[in-house]
Protein backbone atom coordinates (compact mmCIF):
# COMPACT_ATOMS: atom_id res chain seq x y z
CA UNK A 1 0.00 0.00 0.00
CA UNK A 2 1.21 3.46 -0.88
CA UNK A 3 0.07 6.61 0.93
CA UNK A 4 0.37 9.91 -0.92
CA UNK A 5 -0.26 13.06 1.11
CA UNK A 6 -1.59 16.15 -0.58
CA UNK A 7 -4.01 19.02 -0.05
CA UNK A 8 -7.60 19.45 -1.15
CA UNK A 9 -6.72 22.99 -2.21
CA UNK A 10 -3.73 22.14 -4.41
CA UNK A 11 -4.05 19.47 -7.06
CA UNK A 12 -0.92 17.40 -7.54
CA UNK A 13 -0.81 16.07 -11.12
CA UNK A 14 1.71 13.33 -10.23
CA UNK A 15 -0.64 11.93 -7.58
CA UNK A 16 -3.61 12.01 -9.96
CA UNK A 17 -1.65 10.22 -12.71
CA UNK A 18 -0.36 7.59 -10.28
CA UNK A 19 -3.84 6.98 -8.88
CA UNK A 20 -5.39 6.65 -12.36
CA UNK A 21 -2.63 4.19 -13.26
CA UNK A 22 -3.43 2.12 -10.14
CA UNK A 23 -7.14 2.14 -11.05
CA UNK A 24 -6.40 1.23 -14.69
CA UNK A 25 -4.42 -1.78 -13.49
CA UNK A 26 -7.13 -3.21 -11.25
CA UNK A 27 -6.15 -1.48 -8.03
CA UNK A 28 -8.26 0.08 -5.30
CA UNK A 29 -7.79 3.72 -4.30
CA UNK A 30 -8.92 5.37 -1.07
CA UNK A 31 -9.69 8.96 -2.06
CA UNK A 32 -11.34 12.10 -0.67
CA UNK A 33 -14.66 13.47 -1.87
CA UNK A 34 -16.70 16.48 -0.81
CA UNK A 35 -18.38 14.33 1.84
CA UNK A 36 -16.30 11.35 3.02
CA UNK A 37 -13.39 9.23 1.82
CA UNK A 38 -14.40 6.77 -0.87
CA UNK A 39 -13.19 3.45 -2.25
CA UNK A 40 -12.56 3.62 -5.96
CA UNK A 41 -12.17 0.95 -8.61
CA UNK A 42 -12.48 1.07 -12.40
CA UNK A 43 -16.13 0.10 -12.98
CA UNK A 44 -15.12 -1.91 -16.07
CA UNK A 45 -12.81 -4.20 -14.06
CA UNK A 46 -15.16 -6.72 -12.42
CA UNK A 47 -12.38 -8.23 -10.30
CA UNK A 48 -11.54 -4.80 -8.86
CA UNK A 49 -15.22 -4.02 -8.25
CA UNK A 50 -15.63 -7.33 -6.39
CA UNK A 51 -12.60 -6.39 -4.29
CA UNK A 52 -14.41 -3.21 -3.20
CA UNK A 53 -17.36 -5.35 -2.04
CA UNK A 54 -14.91 -7.61 -0.22
CA UNK A 55 -13.07 -4.74 1.51
CA UNK A 56 -16.37 -3.25 2.69
CA UNK A 57 -17.75 -6.68 3.64
CA UNK A 58 -20.76 -5.62 1.62
CA UNK A 59 -23.33 -7.94 0.09
CA UNK A 60 -23.02 -8.30 -3.68
CA UNK A 61 -26.78 -7.68 -3.71
CA UNK A 62 -26.28 -4.04 -2.60
CA UNK A 63 -25.26 -1.92 -5.61
CA UNK A 64 -22.38 0.54 -5.68
CA UNK A 65 -22.64 4.06 -7.04
CA UNK A 66 -20.53 5.48 -9.83
CA UNK A 67 -18.46 8.64 -9.85
CA UNK A 68 -18.01 10.48 -13.13
CA UNK A 69 -15.75 13.42 -13.93
CA UNK A 70 -18.44 16.01 -14.63
CA UNK A 71 -22.17 16.45 -15.22
CA UNK A 72 -21.85 15.87 -18.99
CA UNK A 73 -20.28 12.44 -18.33
CA UNK A 74 -23.46 11.23 -16.60
CA UNK A 75 -24.89 10.57 -20.09
CA UNK A 76 -22.22 7.89 -20.57
CA UNK A 77 -23.60 5.72 -17.77
CA UNK A 78 -27.24 6.77 -17.39
CA UNK A 79 -30.24 7.78 -19.44
CA UNK A 80 -31.16 11.31 -18.45
CA UNK A 81 -34.33 13.18 -19.42
CA UNK A 82 -34.54 16.95 -19.76
CA UNK A 83 -36.35 17.27 -16.42
CA UNK A 84 -33.75 15.08 -14.71
CA UNK A 85 -30.96 17.18 -16.23
CA UNK A 86 -32.47 20.31 -14.69
CA UNK A 87 -32.50 18.73 -11.22
CA UNK A 88 -28.99 17.35 -11.66
CA UNK A 89 -27.54 20.61 -12.98
CA UNK A 90 -28.94 22.54 -10.02
CA UNK A 91 -27.28 20.21 -7.46
CA UNK A 92 -24.06 18.97 -9.05
CA UNK A 93 -21.22 19.07 -8.51
CA UNK A 94 -22.13 18.53 -4.89
CA UNK A 95 -22.93 16.06 -2.10
CA UNK A 96 -25.67 14.19 -3.98
CA UNK A 97 -26.06 10.78 -5.57
CA UNK A 98 -28.83 10.53 -8.16
CA UNK A 99 -30.52 7.24 -9.03
CA UNK A 100 -31.15 7.02 -12.77
CA UNK A 101 -31.88 4.42 -15.46
CA UNK A 102 -28.53 2.86 -16.28
CA UNK A 103 -27.05 2.36 -19.71
CA UNK A 104 -25.98 -1.09 -20.88
CA UNK A 105 -22.33 -0.06 -20.64
CA UNK A 106 -22.52 -0.22 -16.82
CA UNK A 107 -21.43 -3.69 -15.68
CA UNK A 108 -23.95 -5.84 -13.83
CA UNK A 109 -21.57 -6.39 -10.89
CA UNK A 110 -21.62 -2.66 -10.08
CA UNK A 111 -25.40 -2.39 -9.90
CA UNK A 112 -26.10 -5.87 -8.54
CA UNK A 113 -28.21 -6.55 -11.61
CA UNK A 114 -30.46 -3.52 -11.11
CA UNK A 115 -31.65 -1.49 -14.09
CA UNK A 116 -30.76 1.66 -12.14
CA UNK A 117 -27.46 3.26 -11.20
CA UNK A 118 -26.46 5.80 -8.58
CA UNK A 119 -24.30 8.57 -10.07
CA UNK A 120 -22.18 11.21 -8.32
CA UNK A 121 -20.19 14.26 -9.37
CA UNK A 122 -18.67 15.50 -6.11
CA UNK A 123 -17.49 19.04 -5.55
CA UNK A 124 -13.94 17.75 -5.18
CA UNK A 125 -11.38 18.12 -7.95
CA UNK A 126 -9.27 15.14 -6.86
CA UNK A 127 -12.24 12.75 -6.99
CA UNK A 128 -13.47 14.07 -10.33
CA UNK A 129 -10.02 13.87 -11.90
CA UNK A 130 -9.72 10.21 -10.86
CA UNK A 131 -12.75 9.54 -13.08
CA UNK A 132 -11.42 11.50 -16.06
CA UNK A 133 -10.48 8.39 -18.09
CA UNK A 134 -13.21 5.97 -16.93
CA UNK A 135 -15.95 6.05 -14.28
CA UNK A 136 -15.00 4.71 -10.86
CA UNK A 137 -16.91 3.26 -7.95
CA UNK A 138 -17.84 5.65 -5.21
CA UNK A 139 -18.80 4.19 -1.89
CA UNK A 140 -17.92 5.30 1.60
CA UNK A 141 -14.63 3.84 2.81
CA UNK A 142 -15.96 1.86 5.73
CA UNK A 143 -17.04 -1.64 6.66
CA UNK A 144 -20.75 -1.93 5.81
CA UNK A 145 -22.99 -0.87 8.70
CA UNK A 146 -20.00 0.47 10.67
CA UNK A 147 -19.24 4.11 11.44
CA UNK A 148 -18.09 6.29 8.57
CA UNK A 149 -14.76 7.79 9.63
CA UNK A 150 -13.04 10.92 8.33
CA UNK A 151 -9.34 10.18 8.94
CA UNK A 152 -7.42 7.85 6.57
CA UNK A 153 -5.47 6.09 9.35
CA UNK A 154 -8.68 5.30 11.24
CA UNK A 155 -10.37 4.17 8.04
CA UNK A 156 -7.52 1.78 7.23
CA UNK A 157 -7.65 0.36 10.78
CA UNK A 158 -11.40 -0.22 10.46
CA UNK A 159 -11.11 -1.85 7.04
CA UNK A 160 -8.33 -4.10 8.34
CA UNK A 161 -6.82 -4.51 4.89
CA UNK A 162 -4.60 -2.78 2.44
CA UNK A 163 -5.87 -0.79 -0.45
CA UNK A 164 -3.39 -0.19 -3.25
CA UNK A 165 -3.17 3.59 -2.90
CA UNK A 166 -4.34 6.20 -0.40
CA UNK A 167 -4.73 9.85 -1.32
CA UNK A 168 -4.46 11.43 2.11
CA UNK A 169 -5.66 15.03 2.47
CA UNK A 170 -5.97 14.71 6.23
CA UNK A 171 -9.16 14.56 8.22
CA UNK A 172 -12.25 15.61 6.29
CA UNK A 173 -14.70 18.03 7.87
CA UNK A 174 -17.64 15.78 7.06
CA UNK A 175 -18.42 12.22 8.06
CA UNK A 176 -21.80 12.15 6.33
CA UNK A 177 -22.22 10.35 3.03
CA UNK A 178 -23.99 12.00 0.11
CA UNK A 179 -27.74 12.52 0.02
CA UNK A 180 -29.35 9.96 -2.31
CA UNK A 181 -32.17 11.17 -4.54
CA UNK A 182 -34.09 8.71 -6.71
CA UNK A 183 -34.96 10.32 -10.05
CA UNK A 184 -36.02 7.06 -11.73
CA UNK A 185 -39.74 7.53 -11.04
CA UNK A 186 -42.25 10.26 -11.82
CA UNK A 187 -41.36 12.30 -8.74
CA UNK A 188 -37.98 12.70 -7.05
CA UNK A 189 -37.70 10.67 -3.85
CA UNK A 190 -35.10 11.11 -1.13
CA UNK A 191 -33.66 7.72 -0.15
CA UNK A 192 -30.93 8.93 2.22
CA UNK A 193 -30.71 12.36 3.83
Amino acid sequence: MKILKTSVDKLDEKIIKEAINVLANGGIVLYPTDTVYGLGANIFDSKAVRKVFEIKQRSLLKPLSILVSDVKAIDLVAKVSTAQKEAINSHLPGPYTFILDKRKIVPRVVTSGSKYVGVRVPDNEIACRLASIFPITTTSANVSDEDVLSCPNEILDQLGCDVDLVIDVGELKSNHASKIVDLSGRNPRIIRK
